[in-house]
């Protein structure tokens, strides 16, 4: 999987990622070297050769065209009407098996949490419980504590966003920031418009607040398709738009800055608030941090949300939403459902921010999270069925897997969990099921010869499945 001129891992580092003596690594090293797949560097490592011997060359060669990489998904095209919601059944079983018997997680919908500074945290949380200080529930009373709103506008300011402490309203996670957003802008039995497919937390706040969801075709390169979901508009009563225009949980894409503010400016033109999902937004594999669709908002009409779960810690579900001219509404309503967000992480998070060194694990964390989409795309399209389709994450931590129309993945999802594998069936990204042949599998675990292993038995499966 590594390029030529990468830099492989230490004798060190694999040894203890593997599992093996430091005597037989060295000896694997030597082996790669005598065959001139690496070469090493003296005080710096080894590395991929930058041109190969011959045979190796064609080797590789004949493997590359022997095993072409997968195609993307096509442009879905959902019914243009509107349907009620029940996913939530789905995903709660879903999310209950991830670690039924150690079972390997590639459903899991957050990243690998060694990829964390948990312990850094956990210090900062310590060292706040031993000085003291108030840090009941009525402490830190919307829109959250001082501290950790300052360093949120700090990091959007950082990132082109122009936002002051007055526009941030602190939520427990995304999911709570999301609902309390399209509580505000709409009612029970509102039609939203969502991306098709979209990600799971979406369709929960649409089904808890007795809403309707009506899907709108999307690409799995360039996001939702804003002609598409203006023609809708003309048609009938869209009260919202909910979307995820950065590394979109399934797809993985990036929506091209032209139709961010194209889904803008229709939003304006038709006062349609849009809701917009940016937990991703620091998992990109390019060089520059993505625009927002808040950056083009000129009239409140986007509201914003985003947590540290997917960044920087899972575990302590602090979120916040800008939610441009809705932020008393969603403060008001922020009280009413929770009261009051919890002190101690809110603390413990602006602590470590404060400090330094988020931007330096961000880069850390993306260079994984790349490497390791590689890895599995490249096992995927080769141990899985001719026909099956990947796509090509711009971010994020997921991968959406096509397979042959043949396969039932909610009958995949029952046979994979029964060996000990959760994947995510795509039954659980739709009102419909239209994506009865997609699964959603999760690429941020460290790859191992376990999750190396869940890969050809799925595989295995599927080929089992289409006999």
């Amino acid at each position: 999987m590594l390029r030529p001129g990468d830099r492989l891992s230490s004798v060190r580092q694999a040894s203890q990622q593997q599992g093996l003596s430091i005597t037989t690594v060295v000896r694997a090293y030597e082996l790669l070297e005598s065959c001139g797949v690496i070469e090493s560097h003296p005080q710096s490592g080894y590395f991929v050769r930058a041109q190969f011997g011959r045979d190796a060359a064609a080797s590789l060669q004949a493997s590359a065209s022997a095993q072409a990489a997968p195609a993307e998904p096509d442009r879905s095209q959902p019914l243009p009407v509107s349907a009620e919601v029940d996913v939530s059944r789905h995903v709660l079983a879903t999310l209950k098996s991830i670690h039924q018997n150690d079972a390997i997680p590639l459903g899991s919908p957050y990243p690998d949490p060694t990829l964390f500074p948990a312990r850094r945290i956990s210090q900062y949380n310590s060292a706040i419980l031993r000085s003291g200080g108030p840090l009941g529930v009525l402490d830190d009373l919307p829109p959250g504590h001082p501290d950790l709103i300052r360093q949120i506008v700090r990091r959007h300011l950082e990132t082109g966003l122009s936002v002051g402490p007055g526009d941030v309203v602190i939520t427990v996670g995304a999911t709570e920031a999301i609902n309390l957003c399209l509580q505000a802008v709409a009612k029970a039995g509102d039609t939203i418009a969502v991306e098709s497919p979209t990600f799971y937390a979406m369709l929960h706040a649409i089904e808890r607040l007795g809403m309707r969801a009506i899907e709108i075709p999307t690409d799995p390169r360039s996001g939702m398709d804003v002609a598409a979901l203006k023609k809708i508009m003309q048609s009938q009563p869209v009260a919202a738009c909910m979307v995820m225009p950065n590394f979109q949980n399934p797809l993985g894409f990036e929506m091209p800055e032209e139709n961010k503010r194209q889904l803008v400016e229709l939003g304006a033109r038709y006062n349609m608030p849009i809701i917009e999902n940016g937990v991703c937004n620091e998992l990109y594999f390019g060089t520059a941090h993505p625009s927002v669709l808040k950056a083009y908002d000129k009239r409140g009409i986007v509201l914003y949300c985003s947590s540290f779960s997917k960044s920087l810690t899972s575990a302590y579900r602090i979120g916040w939403t800008l939610p441009g001219r809705y932020r008393e509404q969603v403060e008001k309503l922020k009280f009413l459902n929770t009261l009051s967000t919890s002190t101690l992480p809110q603390r413990a998070i602006a602590a470590y921010l404060t400090a330094g060194g988020y931007d330096r694990h961000l880069r850390r964390l993306r260079r994984s999270l790349q490497q390791r989409c590689d890895i599995m795309s490249a096992f995927v399209g080769r141990f899985f069925p001719a026909g099956t389709r990947i796509t090509r994450p711009a971010g994020g931590y997921v991968l959406w897997i096509e397979l042959p129309a043949a396969i039932d993945s909610m009958a995949l999802y029952r046979q994979a969990l029964a060996a000990g594998i959760t994947i995510a069936p795509g039954r659980l990204f739709s009102t419909s099921d239209a994506y009865r042949s997609f699964i959603r599998m999760n690429y941020s675990y460290n790859w191992t010869p376990q999750i190396e292993l869940a890969i050809r038995r799925l595989g295995e499966m599927l080929a089992a499945m289409l006999e």
